[in-house]
């Protein structure tokens, strides 16, 4: 996998949440979700940031 980045709209999509949601993430340190690049106040985020994100709530919600 690439160093590909996604757009929040993007993110939103992917997780099927809200703004909202989003930004509630971003503020709970506790879900270490991801923290975007900021360009131009618009948010990107790394794609495999997200991916190793998913991957290690899979395993703790396994364990």
């Amino acid at each position: 996998m690439d160093n590909s980045y996604l757009t929040a709209k993007q993110v939103l999509a992917r997780y099927h949440i809200t703004d909202m949601t989003l930004w509630r993430w971003l503020a709970d340190d506790a879900l270490a979700f991801p923290r975007p690049m900021t360009v131009n106040r618009r948010r990107y985020f790394l794609e495999t940031d997200l991916v190793a994100w998913e991957r290690a709530r899979a395993a703790a919600k396994a364990a």
